[in-house]
């Protein structure tokens, strides 16, 4: 340790001490100039006495005075204001406890009102999800049903390209003078779906009650909140704010995001189903292109497929409401698609009726003869033939080119054994030179089915069928039939 360390502390010390001694004399001085030394003198029977009051004992006895004089005024005070104290001191007391009961009040009620709005709010967030999800229903019945029509629509492809391309060679007037009308359609989306099970209703129903409704009262922060939940739910773009007293609330925030998201699906699937009633648009355009490639009337053979058995009363679309969706704008577009999809409905039915395939094997077979004028092969002169005629192995299977009932089977004259079938609203065909007869009058019989086989029979020069179409007792090419279901479908 330094020498000069140890020399410090001793100073240090010895300054303290110093500095407590002259606090102590100051003290002490203080003390003798307030309280001097004083004596009191007793004289009693002749002899003096007397007492010695010195500084110390007169300050400890001025103290205790103090004390005294202290506690005796506060003693009368109390005594004296006791009654106000304690009524003061119960004011407060009754004050801070109606503020606790109010402010527990004002609490539980704005729990309450915010409970309530929330259960309201989720009350209208499960309506608009169960309306959401009748869209979704409405829009897969849509779906599944074109997947019917696609279905449908595949059938006849099917049966139009069962055989292939044919080889004409034939006379110049039967190339195909309808391909010039056909438009290339795009294929109806073909998605899997449940169907709809959504009625329409003729009038409207009486507004249901809600549930979870907070108590009637003033408007304040927390009814305006509830307010602003109501009109989330009641608008397709719902509002952004909410009553500042609870805008930071996390399940009214959960809601305000999710009802914007519903929203956009709400959006969506009215934009979707506008979407559908394009593409049964398509479907609906597809089979006219159809109908009108093979030469019948668009408008007027559907007409006459629709009107064989029909009828109901007549209710105004207007008039009409889906079970469980309040949103006018997708009612109108179900609506407007359920109408085309009855019009597509209808041309399925139509074409279901209309010969568009091939009645033999196009790969095995050649067009010998073109509808129309042509030399007579027997005569040598110009003359009409009334349907085409396809070359082919003999015994080959002859098929019907449309569902029908069997009208005539056996022999005519020059067509040897011919089949003819009745497709309904006017249409026949007519299948000749068969060499065998594998039907008979009366009979049902569907799309593709074995009518005959390919023979010679008649006014023939040799193995061939004679495909002839009439309409209305009228001839018609069947060439525009066949190029209406190979091309178009």
């Amino acid at each position: 340790m330094p020498p000069g360390s140890g020399l410090g502390a001793q100073n240090a010390i010895k300054d303290n001490s110093q500095m407590t001694e002259t606090l102590l004399q100051r003290v002490w001085t203080w003390l003798h100039q307030t309280f001097p030394e004083r004596q009191i003198y007793i004289r009693s029977d002749g002899r003096l006495q007397f007492f010695t009051f010195g500084p110390s004992l007169q300050a400890t006895l001025a103290g205790l005075t103090l004390i005294f004089l202290g506690w005796v005024a506060f003693a009368t005070v109390n005594v004296v204001f006791k009654d106000r104290i304690i009524a003061a001191t119960d004011h407060r007391y009754q004050q801070m406890q109606s503020a606790y009961e109010n402010r527990m009040a004002d609490l539980q009620l704005s729990y309450d009102e915010l409970n309530g709005a929330l259960v309201s709010a989720e009350d209208r967030f499960k309506s608009t999800a169960d309306t959401l999800a009748a869209k979704q229903n409405a829009i897969s019945g849509f779906l599944a049903r074109q997947s019917e029509a696609n279905a449908a629509v595949g059938a006849i492809r099917a049966g139009a390209a069962k055989a292939q391309p044919l080889v004409y060679g034939a006379a110049p007037q039967d190339v195909a003078s309808n391909e010039s009308a056909l438009t290339e359609e795009p294929d109806i989306i073909a998605e899997d779906g449940g169907s709809s099970a959504l009625p329409m209703m003729a009038e409207l129903p009486a507004p249901q009650p809600r549930t979870g409704k907070a108590p009637e009262q003033s408007k304040g922060f927390l009814d305006r909140a509830l307010d602003t939940v109501r009109g989330l739910f009641a608008s397709p773009t719902p509002a952004r704010q909410v009553s500042t007293t609870h805008s930071d609330h996390p399940a009214l925030k959960a809601l305000d995001e999710q009802t914007t998201r519903i929203a956009q699906i709400d959006r969506s699937d009215t934009m979707l189903m506008a979407k559908t009633e394009s593409a049964l648009r398509q479907g609906v355009d597809r089979l006219r292109a159809v109908i009108r490639a093979s030469g019948l009337h668009p408008d007027l053979f559907p007409r006459r497929v629709a009107a064989a058995a029909v009828g109901g009363p007549e209710i105004p679309l207007e008039n009409l409401r889906l079970e469980g969706i309040a949103d006018q704008d997708f009612t109108k577009a179900y609506l407007r698609a359920s109408t085309v999809l009855a019009e597509l409905d209808g041309l399925i039915n139509a074409v279901g009726h209309v010969p568009l395939a091939m009645p033999v094997n196009g790969a095995q077979f050649d067009r010998s003869s073109g509808f129309g004028a042509r030399v007579d092969p027997f005569t040598g002169r110009y003359a009409f033939h009334p349907g085409i005629d396809f070359a082919g192995p003999y015994g080959a299977t002859v098929i019907a080119t449309a569902s029908g009932t069997v009208t005539f089977a056996g022999n005519r004259g020059a067509y040897g054994n011919m089949v003819e079938i009745d497709h309904g609203f006017g249409i026949h065909t007519r299948y000749g030179h068969l060499s065998r007869i594998n039907v008979r009058p009366g009979m049902r019989v569907s799309k593709g089915a074995d009518v005959g086989r390919v023979g010679s029979t008649g006014r023939s020069t040799g193995s061939h069928v004679h495909y002839e179409i009439l309409y209305d007792d009228k001839v018609r090419n069947p060439n525009s039939f066949i190029e209406a279901g190979r091309h178009v479908l």
